[in-house]
């Protein structure tokens, strides 16, 4: 239901926008039919999310809609540091998305402001970190605290959250069918589930691990899902 709730939300959200837009909306012809219900176009991306595509859907000049996904173990960093601990990182992304895309210039003859458009909508988050860490011929340190472990282990994931999005971005048509886009912006995702495995570490050495899973679990700055991508679309 919850989920339910904020796809309504975000549709609701659209639909106002279409109706706050300029009267001229209507006056040239714009007026909703019940052909946009079919998607418009559709878009290929890439991006710190992994890779996928959306259906693309024009209410008006100034109202869109992007329904997408995006998955794949696609990383852009192979590293993650958290309390002094180094670790290589493993990432699988599966996200389903819908957004609302407002263009405050949508109607301008300029193409290059047309691309203009701010992202609001909600995602369907199911990610997971993969993390590892080995001693090599170091030791371990958990908060500048040396162990005895050989390893560490486990997962940080976020399993199907409901987030928030809100994002910027620019996708100008190159000529009448093709165009390029990239868009940033974040997901509230609230803290993530973090299960970490010591091997070869003492009693002590356990307690400090189970302090850092829960230093991980409640840290703020892993409250948010950044994204960054690019892509191509097509409009039909």
């Amino acid at each position: 239901m919850k989920a339910i709730r904020t796809i309504l939300t975000v549709s609701l959200l659209a639909a106002a926008g279409s109706a706050m837009a300029d009267s001229s909306v209507v006056h040239d012809g714009y007026a909703f039919d019940q052909n946009q219900l079919i998607p418009s176009g559709a878009r290929l991306e890439v991006g710190t999310t992994g890779y996928g595509g959306a259906l693309l859907w024009t209410a008006n000049p100034y109202v869109g809609l992007a329904l997408g996904y995006n998955g794949g173990d696609i990383s852009w960093s192979d590293d993650l540091s958290v309390d002094g601990v180094k670790y290589d990182m493993d990432m699988d992304n599966k996200l389903a998305y819908l957004n609302a895309e407002i263009r405050p210039w949508g109607a301008s003859s300029n193409r290059w402001a047309q691309g203009v458009y701010m992202a609001a909508g909600v995602g369907f988050v199911d990610t997971e970190y993969g993390l590892k860490s080995n001693t090599g011929s170091g030791t371990i340190e958990i908060d500048g605290e040396p162990t005895s472990f050989t390893s560490v282990s486990g997962t940080v994931s976020h399993d199907n959250d409901i987030a928030p999005y809100v994002g910027l971005g620019w996708a100008p048509k190159i000529n009448q069918n093709w165009g390029v886009f990239g868009e940033v912006g974040a997901y509230y995702t609230g803290n993530p589930t973090a299960k970490l495995t010591g091997v070869g570490g003492t009693a002590s050495d356990q307690l400090l691990l189970a302090e850092h899973e829960r230093n991980i679990e409640q840290d703020d700055k892993y409250e948010w899902l950044p994204v960054g991508k690019v892509g191509v679309s097509y409009h039909w």
